[in-house]
């Protein structure tokens, strides 16, 4: 195997998309409201397309401003839905999300012969073409670190807000913080942070990206501080070991058992959430057997009434 400068670039970048997408995650999460990223990494894409459509180009403000409004729209009317329809929350996400998901690719159809965009790249990313670029920095691996510097310092800063709505959104509120504008903050920031990884790994991989670390940190955290720095380390070592296994292990042994040795590297993004998926079961697994060995041990100490 020769790692080349593009694989690190590769990791890089995928490290920093996928820490960037965890931090809202966790709260996603923390919230009960996992399908919300689900929704909005689906129903932003009506928003780009719409972008591109007034536009006529695919540069990063029009994308993130028609991103945040459908962000926004996804958010309002899956709660408008909920409360007056008498929906579940859930299913009124999905409903929202799957009508403007059909949407945008109707729309993004029509803005691909006037727009040079390639739909698959849009809902799978290409985060192998995404890094080469003529500067010595890729341009993507920028937006990516300054998405989760962003990330990080809103949630640095509405750290006590965050941390206080996700568990008592009544108390929160009766203590003067406003959970609703939390939310639709949070809703924002992750459509936001969606678009930045279109790029890098699509409309559809990304779900993995803003849910699975902090799922996996979940499994043994009981703090929020803890769950977000664990959820970040198990994001920047999925991205790390999917690139890994998608040029070198993964081909060899599909390859194999197709019967194609010579296969060619696999799909770093994919990989890496198929990574992040190993690593949650791997964790899972772990934890499943340590509380199976402690809970014998817990109930042999006597105790006194």
């Amino acid at each position: 195997m020769n790692w080349t400068l593009l694989d690190t670039w590769i990791v890089v970048n995928g490290a920093l998309i996928a820490m960037a997408c965890a931090l809202p995650g966790v709260f996603l999460l923390l919230n009960k409201q996992s399908m919300l990223g689900d929704a909005i990494s689906h129903a932003v894409l009506p928003g780009l397309a719409i972008a591109f459509l007034v536009s006529g180009s695919r540069d990063p403000l029009p994308m993130l401003v028609g991103a945040a409004a459908a962000g926004l729209f996804t958010g309002i009317v899956g709660n408008v839905i909920h409360r007056r329809g008498r929906v579940d929350s859930g299913a009124a996400l999905g409903i929202v999300f799957c009508a403007l998901f059909a949407l945008g690719l109707v729309l993004i159809r029509v803005a691909a012969d006037r727009i040079d965009l390639d739909p698959s790249c849009v809902l799978y990313g290409s985060l192998e073409m995404a890094v080469i670029d003529v500067t010595p920095i890729p341009r993507i691996v920028w937006f990516s670190a300054g998405a989760l510097v962003l990330n990080l310092l809103l949630a640095g800063i509405f750290f006590k807000e965050l941390r206080v709505a996700a568990f008592d959104a009544r108390f929160a509120s009766a203590n003067g913080i406003s959970a609703g504008m939390l939310q639709q903050g949070l809703t924002v920031v992750t459509a936001v942070t969606t678009v930045v990884a279109f790029e890098s790994v699509g409309s559809i991989l990304v779900i993995a990206m803003l849910i699975v670390p902090g799922a996996t940190a979940l499994l043994f955290c009981r703090t929020v501080t803890g769950t977000l720095l664990w959820s970040l380390a198990a994001a920047a070592f999925s991205a790390v070991l999917g690139h890994f296994l998608a040029i070198l292990p993964a081909p060899y042994l599909i390859g194999m058992l197709v019967g194609h040795p010579d296969l060619g590297a696999l799909s770093s993004a994919g990989m890496m959430a198929a990574s992040a998926g190993l690593v949650f079961f791997t964790v899972l697994a772990i934890t499943a057997i340590a509380r199976s060995l402690t809970l014998p041990r817990q109930n042999a100490i006597p105790t006194v009434d």
